[in-house]
């Protein structure tokens, strides 16, 4: 049961790191605020720096991880290219930012409730990728 629990949370913490990388990638070349830049850019090195560590544990795992829910990813990349494309400013990438923030933050909760028997290891790097995300969008908020 520990080790089922384990794969599937980190599973869902790889699509979600790499869902928050894409999102961020989605929104950079747009930001024109230096400081929303530094914060996106920040947010994405910590997301990177968590792959590597989530990929080096379904490695041990012989686990190939997951890639986000296609639907998910589509109708971000949708909504986000739609609002850009009617204003390009830093509160509509603020506002996308946020959002996607906290939908991964309750994704990632949720997921860490319902694989409670996973290790200490692996539920250790669900929280730190939350942590990542409440940051993030604290930091984020006085764009809006």
């Amino acid at each position: 049961m520990i080790e089922h629990d384990t794969i599937r949370l980190l599973r869902e913490c790889d699509a979600g790191v790499k869902m928050g990388i894409s999102s961020i990638e989605d929104v950079l070349d747009y930001t024109s605020n230096e400081k929303l830049k530094n914060i996106l850019s920040e947010g994405k090195k910590e997301h990177q720096k968590l792959a590597e560590e989530l990929q080096e544990l379904l490695d041990k795992y012989h686990d190939d991880g997951k890639e986000p829910n296609v639907m998910a990813k589509g109708m971000s990349w949708i909504k986000t290219n739609v609002k850009l494309a009617l204003d390009e400013s830093d509160n509509v990438i603020a506002d996308l930012m946020t959002d996607g923030c906290d939908m991964g933050i309750k994704s990632l909760q949720k997921y860490l409730n319902q694989y409670e028997g996973a290790d200490e290891k692996s539920k250790t790097l669900a929280k730190r990728l939350i942590s990542i995300e409440e940051n993030m969008e604290k930091d984020i908020k006085e764009f809006l």
